[in-house]
């Protein structure tokens, strides 16, 4: 067991999600972000399966089938689009479907994506690297349309202009909405 390499890598983590979330005025949820980890169920898990390369959630996956500490934690974080998934009205019955999230999960969720990206890409992190891991796997996700338009454009955005821009936007849209941008006229939303 890796429990103080585990305990390390999830605190930096924090620590990382928490600065970005000051940057763009979301001060209670980067304080808050992802203290699940540190509970029982989810922090043995992760100690168990330490690798440091990767999330640990994905080698219990490889070894038993499923992620006990993934199914918990999504479960309890509102910046995980996995927990904006209810049974839809409009679907066959007993279907399941995205609903929007609120922007300011929206803007923790990229937030978290770029703290995962750099605890695991170290000195190969670019401000391209949270769009590639968008497109290795959550590009065919069951994210809600405008919850999606939402989440790619700012990490284009993040990509061909940086963070210091990406995260000024985030603040005035995303927290602030003071841009009151329309995703629709985008042509990215339904």
């Amino acid at each position: 067991m890796n429990i103080w390499k585990h305990f390390k890598t999830i605190t930096h983590h924090k620590v990382l999600v928490a600065k970005g979330c000051f940057k763009v005025g979301l001060y209670k949820q980067g304080l808050l972000h992802d203290m699940s980890k540190y509970s029982p169920t989810e922090f043995w898990v992760g100690a168990k399966y330490y690798q440091g390369d990767r999330s640990p959630n994905n080698a219990e996956r490889e070894d038993i089938g499923y992620s006990s500490a993934w199914l918990h934690h999504k479960g309890r974080n509102k910046h995980h689009y996995e927990y904006w998934i209810d049974y839809s009205m409009q679907a066959l019955p007993g279907g399941m479907a995205p609903v929007p999230m609120p922007d300011r999960y929206i803007a923790e969720m990229i937030m978290d994506r770029i703290a995962a990206s750099k605890v695991y890409m170290g000195d190969k992190y670019t401000d391209r690297s949270p769009l590639d891991y968008y497109y290795r796997g959550t590009d065919k996700a069951p994210i809600h349309p405008k919850t999606k338009a939402k989440l790619l454009y700012v990490l284009e955005m993040l990509a061909e202009q940086g963070e210091e821009k990406t995260f000024q936007f985030i603040k005035e849209e995303l927290v602030q909405h003071k841009r009151c941008m329309d995703w629709h006229q985008l042509g990215k939303a339904e």
